[in-house]
C-alpha cells in the first residue's frame, strides 16, 4: 500500500509563528514524562507540554499498582520469569532484567517524594495480580494508585525552578532537520501555533485506547505520539499488540470504567449469566491467568451464553475488606445501584494498553537523533507480546529516568547559541466539501472494535484496511485548524499501522489472536514487525 501520511499536519512559516527555546522538551505529562523531567540536570531549562491538564493521563487512572520485588519471599528471578512468560517469547531479556532489578529503588524514590502507599501492620501492603507468582504489587488509596503517585510527582515538579509546564497545549508535529529532531510545533487556543526549539526532545505521550469503541483510556489517549514519531521518521514496532483488559464495567449509560485486576487477586471470581465459574476450564491459573488468556475466555463465554458480558462476583469475600480495598470502584458501581459486596459486577474486555510503539534502546533513545521516548508510547522490549499487570507504571518510572538522564547529557554537549531553522510547511488548497471529524472518528472506533479487537481474522482485517485506506485518502490530505481534526488524522495513521501489522502476523501470540491462525508459530513469527516512514 502507498503511504498517504503527510510529513506535517498543519501549515506554518518561521516568520509568521512565534518561537520558544528550551534545553529539554518533554511532550506528555503522565508518569513517564514527569519522571523524565525530574531526572533532568537542574542546570538545564525544561519545558513539559501536555495536551490536557497534568491529571489527564493513563497514569492518573491506573488502579492496580506498581510491581516490584519487595517481599523477602520473592526474588528478582521470579518477577523476570513472570514477565517473560506473559510476553509470549518476544520480550528482550536484558530489558526485563534491568527494569525488574530497578523496581525497588524506583518505588523507594516515590515514597521519598511523598507517595503514600497502602500499608498493613506497618509494612507496605503487597497485592497479587494475574500472571504474577508472588504478592508484589504496591498500591495506594485502595484502587487509585495512579492518582496518588501522580499527586506526589506533580507536587515535586512544582518545586523545580528550571521547569515550565504548558498545559492544554496540543503537539502537532516533531520538527526535524537533516534527520535529527529539533523540537516541536505546538498549538493552544490562547496563542495559536508556536515553534518550540529544543536541544533534546523526550516523547511520553501515552497510549491509543481511544481507537476503540470500548476502552478504559481517557479521551486524551488518541495515539498522537505514535503518529507524530512515525511522521518524523522514527521506527514503530509491535503495533499489532493492543492489550485488552478483561474486566471493564459494562453498564448502559456508564463510561467504561476499569475494574482493576487486583479484584481477582483478592479472590473475585468470574461467572457467566448462569452463575457458572468458567475460568478453570480455560487455564489452570483460573482468574489469575494473564490478561490475554482471561480476555479470550470471556469473549468465548459471552458467545456460548449469548450474553453481552460476564460478571465479577465478590459476594463470598469479607464485605468490610472489599469496601476498604476498592473504595473507588464501590462508589462508581453504587451510582448504578450495585453493591459490590453482594451484587455481581457486569464486565467485558476493553482496549487498555498499547504494547507496541516507538522503538527505544535501554536508555530510551529512538533511531532519530535528538529524540528520546518513554512509557506507553514506546516499544522497549519489556512487554513483548503482552504486558504483565502493573509493569506499566514501573516501565514509566525506569525509562522516564533513563531518558531524562540521557537527554540531559546530550543537551549539555550542545552550545547555548542554537537557533531557529528555516523549516516551513506551505498551506494546501482546501476542499470545499465539509468534513465531520466526529462522525469519522466514531466510525473508526466501531470498525476497530469489530474487526481488530480481541479476535481477528483475514476477512475482518482486510475490510478494515480497505475502509481505513479510503478514509485516509481524503482525511490525511487536509489541513485542519483545530485538535479535533489533528487527532482524527493521528488516529487514522496509527490504526492503519495496527491493522497492517495484525494482517501480516499470521499466528496467535500474546494479545494478538488470529482465529484463522490460532497457533503460535515460533519458527516463522518469533520476531518483530517494524514500520519506518522513508
Amino acid at each position: 500500500m502507498s503511504d498517504p501520511t503527510p510529513r506535517y499536519l498543519a501549515p506554518f512559516h518561521p516568520k509568521r509563528v512565534p518561537h520558544h527555546f528550551t534545553d529539554l522538551l518533554v511532550i506528555g505529562g503522565g508518569l513517564a514524562g514527569l519522571r523524565a523531567a525530574l531526572a533532568a540536570d537542574p542546570r538545564l531549562s525544561v519545558l513539559v507540554i501536555t495536551k490536557d491538564s497534568l491529571f489527564q493521563s493513563n497514569s492518573n487512572y491506573a488502579q492496580g499498582g506498581i510491581a516490584g520485588v519487595l517481599d523477602p519471599e520473592d526474588r528478582f528471578e521470579n518477577h523476570v520469569a513472570d514477565t517473560l512468560r506473559a510476553g509470549g517469547d518476544l520480550c528482550d531479556p536484558a530489558v526485563v532484567e534491568m527494569v525488574v532489578r530497578e523496581a525497588p529503588a524506583r518505588i523507594g524514590e516515590l515514597i521519598a517524594w511523598g507517595a503514600r502507599f497502602d500499608e498493613e501492620s506497618g509494612a507496605l501492603a503487597l497485592g497479587r495480580e494475574g500472571g504474577h507468582s508472588h504478592e508484589r504489587i504496591v498500591h495506594a488509596l485502595g484502587d487509585a494508585t495512579g492518582k496518588e503517585v501522580m499527586r506526589a510527582v506533580i507536587e515535586r515538579i512544582k518545586s523545580l525552578a528550571n521547569l515550565d509546564t504548558w498545559q492544554n497545549t496540543f503537539t502537532l508535529d516533531l520538527l526535524t532537520h537533516e534527520g535529527a529532531c529539533r523540537g516541536a510545533l505546538v498549538w493552544n487556543e490562547s496563542h495559536g501555533k508556536t515553534l518550540v526549539w529544543a536541544k533534546q526532545t523526550i516523547l511520553c505521550t501515552g497510549g491509543a485506547g481511544q481507537l476503540y469503541r470500548e476502552t478504559t483510556n481517557p479521551d486524551v489517549a488518541t495515539g498522537d505520539g505514535h503518529a507524530l514519531a512515525y511522521r518524523a521518521g522514527a521506527e514503530l514496532r509491535d503495533m499489532e499488540f493492543m492489550q485488552f483488559h478483561p474486566t471493564v464495567l459494562y453498564i448502559a449509560g456508564s463510561s467504561r470504567n476499569l475494574i482493576t485486576e487486583a479484584m481477582r487477586g483478592e479472590g473475585a471470581l468470574l461467572v457467566d449469566r448462569h452463575g457458572h465459574r468458567f475460568m478453570p476450564e480455560y487455564d489452570e491459573r483460573a482468574e489469575l491467568a494473564p490478561r490475554d488468556v482471561v480476555s479470550r475466555a470471556i469473549v468465548t463465554q459471552m458467545e456460548k451464553t449469548r450474553h453481552p458480558n460476564v460478571y465479577l462476583d465478590l459476594s463470598h469475600l469479607d464485605p468490610s475488606r472489599v469496601r476498604a480495598r476498592f473504595p473507588g470502584i464501590a462508589a462508581v458501581c453504587a451510582e448504578f445501584g450495585l453493591d459490590i459486596t453482594r451484587d455481581r459486577i457486569p464486565v467485558r474486555p476493553g482496549a487498555h494498553y498499547m504494547v507496541g510503539g516507538v522503538t527505544v534502546d535501554l536508555g530510551g533513545r529512538t533511531c532519530v537523533p535528538g529524540l528520546w521516548a518513554a512509557g506507553e508510547v514506546t516499544s522497549s522490549g519489556l512487554h513483548g507480546a503482552n504486558r504483565l499487570a502493573s509493569n506499566s507504571l514501573l516501565e514509566a518510572l525506569v525509562y522516564g529516568a533513563h531518558a531524562g538522564e540521557g537527554a540531559s547529557r546530550a543537551a549539555r554537549g550542545i552550545p547555548d547559541d542554537f537557533r531557529a531553522l528555516s523549516l516551513a510547511n506551505p498551506p494546501i488548497h482546501e476542499s470545499p466539501e465539509p468534513l465531520d471529524p466526529v462522525d469519522i472518528r466514531n466510525s473508526l472506533k466501531s470498525l476497530m472494535w469489530r474487526n481488530v479487537g480481541v479476535r481477528r481474522d483475514k476477512a475482518g482485517l482486510s475490510e478494515a484496511v480497505e475502509t481505513i485506506d479510503r478514509w485516509c485518502g481524503y482525511v490525511l490530505r487536509r489541513q485542519f485548524a483545530t485538535p479535533d481534526g489533528w487527532q482524527l488524522q493521528n488516529m487514522l495513521a496509527v490504526a492503519r499501522l495496527i491493522v497492517q501489522a495484525a494482517l501480516a502476523r499470521e499466528e496467535s501470540r500474546g494479545v494478538h489472536l488470529r482465529s484463522d491462525f490460532p497457533r503460535t508459530d515460533n519458527q516463522g513469527w518469533r520476531r518483530h514487525i517494524s514500520f519506518h516512514r522513508t
